[in-house]
């Protein structure tokens, strides 16, 4: 048993390792598990065909339409140009000296809405820039400024936000991407206001100004990388004209239209039409034998989505040069994310099938076994940072773990809708580690490095979303909640 605690500690750490190294967890995943396996002593090649490759088919078959019509939605947002027309828009109003508010927003909105993070970083990079440059300040905090406002309470804290993060809990729990709204937006507050007062202050601090650095320069037209090497500025001259934006943007009433229909449909067809519906025959064998309510969200959140899919093309049909070369893209897009995140989950099933997990999961449970809201918190949180993935340590935990706190919640008379809001708060802090896929495609686009620019992420997309955890975990016990 020492043996398989030691065999399944090496894999992990080594799933960290090699992920941080950037090897693709489809390779990583299996091959971490195989190590588990081995030092277990359990049959090799049954725990990968009969355990791993039934818990990644699994999730595929559950949550594969969400990343397909997710990536879909994001890319028509992206091509049409109504990404870039919202952040523009919001920028434009809030002004240059809100330029940190104006990005966050604007990143906030456009994930809000169901656009893919990792589009948003595409379309709102350039314009953050410029904006940056002419508010004078530090281009160290552009990729901060905007995981503040699309890693953390868009992601995980806000009801009714169509993320993959608040969709993965409905199953478990019967609930709906509205669950819990009034902690889940407390906690979304406190990360906001805290993320946002962090990144004013580092900005007061160490503001640098790229016009006067170079006045101070033999060549006042050149700001030099190694002068102002602390602040992140590349080898850049002064009025180098940008790039050229996308013409034919559309107006932001257009922009915004498809994003207003994905949350309010999402909140209309969960709350009213679905429910209104006869779905009695999802008792028959052939639709798996399910209760309406653990369907009930994901079907609310995929008709929301493909409504807003058509509707985006509908209105923008002329701005959209290839619609198959979009539609392509979009469903191309949508494989990685779901088979990276369905291996870690197929990992996550070897290892609790393993003998030695059983202690493992008694620890996890025995650390607040009167309180199974701290108790899951935990063990999301630190799977996710395991993992370098959000939805990826939630899947492990709720597929090893999901009944059992269910159970534990029912008996202590705990809201499941607060158990949902709660798994997904959680899985929005130590997930931003590092290795965490989302962060090194952030600091790509904005052609920075962790040492440039990590530390402020840290801060705003794990540390403070941490704290805003421990806040609602305190809410919900002062309030006599269990």
């Amino acid at each position: 048993m020492t043996v398989g605690i030691l065999g399944i500690l090496l894999a992990l750490g080594l799933l960290i390792y090699l992920a941080y190294r950037g090897l693709s967890v489809l390779l990583v995943a299996p091959l971490m598990a195989l190590i588990a396996v081995v030092a277990s002593g359990t049959p090799v090649l049954a725990s990968y065909t009969q355990v791993f490759m039934p818990a990644l088919g699994s999730f595929v078959i559950q949550y594969f339409p969400l990343f397909l019509l997710g990536a879909l939605f994001g890319k028509l947002m992206d091509n049409t140009g109504a990404a870039r027309s919202l952040a523009e828009a919001i920028v434009a109003r809030l002004g240059e000296a809100n330029t940190i508010p104006a990005v966050v927003i604007a990143c906030a909105v456009l994930t809000y809405g169901g656009v893919s993070l990792f589009v948003v970083a595409f379309a709102v990079y350039p314009i953050a820039a410029a904006m940056f440059e002419r508010a004078n300040l530090q281009r160290s905090l552009i990729p901060a400024s905007i995981a503040l406002g699309s890693f953390t309470f868009t992601m995980t804290a806000l009801p009714g936000t169509p993320a993959i993060q608040n969709a993965i809990p409905m199953p478990y729990f019967g609930t709906t991407a509205f669950a819990a709204p009034g902690i889940g937006i407390i906690a979304g507050a406190i990360m906001l206001v805290l993320g946002l007062l962090w990144l004013s202050w580092r900005a007061k601090t160490r503001a640098a100004t790229i016009r006067s650095d170079a006045a101070r320069l033999d060549r006042p037209r050149r700001v030099l990388r190694e002068y102002a090497q602390g602040e992140g500025y590349d080898v850049v001259e002064i009025g180098e004209p940008e790039a050229e934006a996308p013409r034919n943007l559309p107006p932001v009433w257009l922009a915004a239209l498809p994003i207003v229909l994905v949350v309010s449909l999402n909140y209309l067809l969960a709350a009213y039409v679905l429910p209104s519906l006869d779905t009695t025959y999802l008792a028959d064998k052939r639709y798996g034998s399910v209760a309406f309510d653990t369907v009930k969200g994901v079907w609310a959140v995929l008709i929301a989505l493909a409504s807003s899919i058509v509707v985006t093309v509908v209105f923008n049909r002329n701005r959209i040069k290839s619609l198959k070369d979009t539609l392509d893209s979009g469903a191309n897009a949508a494989t990685g994310p779901t088979f990276n995140t369905a291996s870690l989950v197929g990992f996550g099933a070897v290892v609790s099938s393993l003998p030695a997990f059983a202690l493992i999961r008694d620890g996890v449970l025995g650390i607040a076994p009167d309180n199974p809201l701290i108790s899951l918190a935990i063990s999301v949180n630190i799977l996710a940072g395991i993992t370098g993935s959000a939805s990826g340590g939630m899947s492990i935990a709720l597929q090893t773990l999901g009944g059992t706190y269910l159970d534990l919640a029912r008996a202590a008379n705990i809201d499941p809708d607060l158990l949902h809001r709660v798994t997904a708060v959680a899985t929005g802090g130590l997930d931003a580690l590092p290795h965490n896929g989302a962060v090194i495609t952030l600091l790509s686009v904005c052609k920075m490095t962790h040492a440039e620019a990590y530390k402020d992420i840290f801060v705003v997309a794990c540390a403070i979303p941490i704290l805003a955890l421990v806040v609602i975990l305190t809410i919900a016990t002062l309030a006599g909640s269990f």
